[in-house]
């Protein structure tokens, strides 16, 4: 009764994972609640996952991975692109190489952040389209991540598994030899080959510098000198020129989506436009219309030359997703207004300030020039435009690689178990004002830690009471027919498939302790199947959804949620006819 129990909050898991409607921290919470209520958990036990060694580890990680980034060191390497005429195949090798590299030592999403503003310049100097960077870049973030223990979560979740089944964990380097494999055979696929399947989505630039995404929904206001002021809604073609769609007219707090003939624009009246930026700028200086939140702060709002508009990206752990711009009050929070919202794929037909925000939609945000950066730092965004590449300072950089580095020396000689020489390396990034304190509870991705802490028991009760057993029988009845490389390479495509639809970490959870029982029902080592368990769900090429790295560029890269599958497919295959044999070379059956 028990193995049904814990099966059916699997499957609950899984289906609320795909549905996607339910963040994946508040749904790894209700299956804890649920294993509890079942009895399928003891309540003393409900909270142990997060004492965890991974989730300490994670939590630590993302700290001084966060410590790396402010440390300048990205900027620093990456300098001389900015001053180079390069090829665009060896900007790309570069950048790609630079991000992998990046992604083995420190969070790879951060890896990738750091690198995104670069990418908007290097493309609006090169003339080629940021989308041919952008998702080459955020797999090479992925790929980068399985080459150490520490380059991703699955595998600090894979190595206390393995710790907890034999006794001992993997170490900082067990996994390079194959991961370090599957990075250079993906880098290089990507870049000879694999660009070239990604689609033209955006231009690179347009002749003020500015990064041209998909088009902006924003509002204007009909002025008291407007030329459309008491005019009928047909005069609206004169300014527009078919470039603008009108997508409602408010007056007085109500909203009208199909205005008839006779409809005559009065003064106040707020129109809710959707159009390129540049369209939308003529639309306002031809009709003399006004931004609506240009005009809702303009008494607040300093001189010209003291305000700076920014084009930034809403990042997955941002505290304003799911929120919208009325309930956190941007501009008295965080001091910057909110004058468009530009989201692929989706129309949006409410008042701006009234849309919930989502991971991957680029603002356009009005604030003080010296102040706007701290301002989307805080908010959880990242500057895409008319953004300056910070340098950093490299006594801050040798300091952090200093620190970073006994942390590795500490794990390596095996003085401190990982999850307690990052806790003290993260203490000292503090101490040295790498970072200040108040940014380390922001560096932590809580809905991952969220996740982890709630999450482990499941896999914990999916071993406990037979499940996991029971699914591996299932697989293991092939074994008489199949050899046991196949069930390898069917335990590695079978993660990979459900890391591209839930998030990675809870994939490793679940198909550990699976893989561990096909293990030992063929009579063979756990090691390579767990190996195969850590690629898989480091191996989400298919979906936007399937990393955060992934939904990361889908909005400033423009790209379709198709998109992904152009070069995701081919990417998955290679590394399952590559990976099944390396794995089988580094780690015997």
């Amino acid at each position: 009764m028990e193995k049904q129990l814990v099966f059916g909050i699997l499957l609950i898991a899984i289906a609320l994972f795909a549905w996607g409607k339910i963040r994946y921290d508040l749904v790894a919470i209700i299956c804890l609640v649920l294993l509890v209520i079942t009895g399928a958990l003891p309540a003393e036990s409900a909270f142990s996952g997060f004492s965890h060694p991974a989730v300490i580890t994670v939590g630590m990680i993302l700290i001084v991975s966060h410590g790396l980034s402010k440390s300048g060191l990205i900027e620093w390497m990456a300098k001389w692109m900015m001053e180079k005429e390069l090829s665009f195949v060896l900007q790309l090798a570069i950048l790609c190489t630079m991000v992998s590299i990046a992604s083995a030592f420190m969070n790879n999403v951060g890896a990738l952040a750091m690198t995104i503003p670069l990418v908007i310049h290097i493309s609006k100097k090169s003339g080629h389209s940021p989308s041919y960077y952008l998702m080459p870049i955020a797999f090479a973030s992925l790929l980068g991540g399985m080459t150490t223990l520490i380059g991703t979560p699955p595998n600090i979740i894979i190595s206390t598994i393995r710790s907890s089944h034999s006794g001992s964990p993997f170490g900082m380097f067990d996994f390079s030899p194959v991961g370090i494999g599957l990075t250079i055979l993906g880098l290089i696929f990507i870049i000879s080959f694999g660009w070239k399947l990604v689609p033209k989505r955006l231009s690179s630039g347009d002749e003020n510098g500015k990064f041209n995404i998909d088009d902006y929904i924003t509002e204007v206001i009909i002025t008291s000198d407007s030329k459309l002021k008491d005019e009928p809604r047909s005069a609206i073609h004169t300014y527009t020129k078919g470039n603008i769609q009108i997508l409602n007219i408010i007056r007085n707090n109500q909203m009208t989506y199909a205005p008839g003939r006779k409809f005559v624009f009065k003064e106040m009246d707020v129109l809710t436009i959707q159009g390129d930026p540049d369209d939308i700028k003529t639309f306002i200086d031809e009709s003399k219309t006004q931004l609506a939140a240009k005009e809702k702060n303009k008494k607040t709002t300093k001189e010209t030359e003291d305000i700076s508009l920014t084009e930034a990206v809403v990042r997955n752990n941002s505290i304003i997703v799911d929120r919208t711009a009325s309930e956190m009050n941007l501009s008295y929070r965080f001091g910057v207004n909110l004058l468009a919202i530009s989201r692929r794929d989706q129309k949006i037909r409410k008042r701006i300030d009234q849309v919930a925000f989502q991971e991957g939609d680029v603002l356009l945000v009005q604030g003080e020039t010296d102040k706007i950066d701290e301002a989307l730092d805080s908010m959880g965004c990242l500057p895409l435009a008319d953004r300056g590449i910070n340098l950093g300072q490299p006594k801050k950089i040798l300091l952090t690689l200093s620190i970073f580095g006994f942390a590795l020396l500490l794990i390596l000689t095996n003085l401190l178990p990982i999850e307690l020489a990052f806790t003290i390396s993260a203490i000292l990034i503090v101490l040295f004002k790498i970072i200040p304190l108040r940014e380390v509870y922001t560096a932590i991705d809580w809905p991952v830690i969220i996740l982890l802490g709630a999450f482990l028991p499941l896999g914990t009760a999916l071993e406990t009471s037979g499940g996991a057993k029971w699914i591996a029988d299932q697989i293991l009845l092939l074994k008489d027919t199949l050899p046991p490389w196949f069930l390898l390479g069917l335990v590695l495509v079978v993660t990979m498939f459900l890391s591209d639809i839930i998030n990675n970490a809870a994939t490793v959870v679940l198909m550990a302790p699976i893989g561990i029982g096909v293990a030992e029902g063929l009579g063979v080592s756990a090691d390579p199947f767990l190996m195969a368990v850590a690629v898989g769900g480091s191996c989400a090429f298919l979906t936007p959804i399937g990393h955060q790295s992934n939904a990361l560029v889908m909005g400033p890269g423009g790209y379709a949620f198709t998109d992904y599958l152009r070069l995701g497919i081919p990417l998955e295959i290679l590394i399952v006819l590559i990976g099944t044999p390396l794995i089988m070379f580094f780690w015997p059956l």
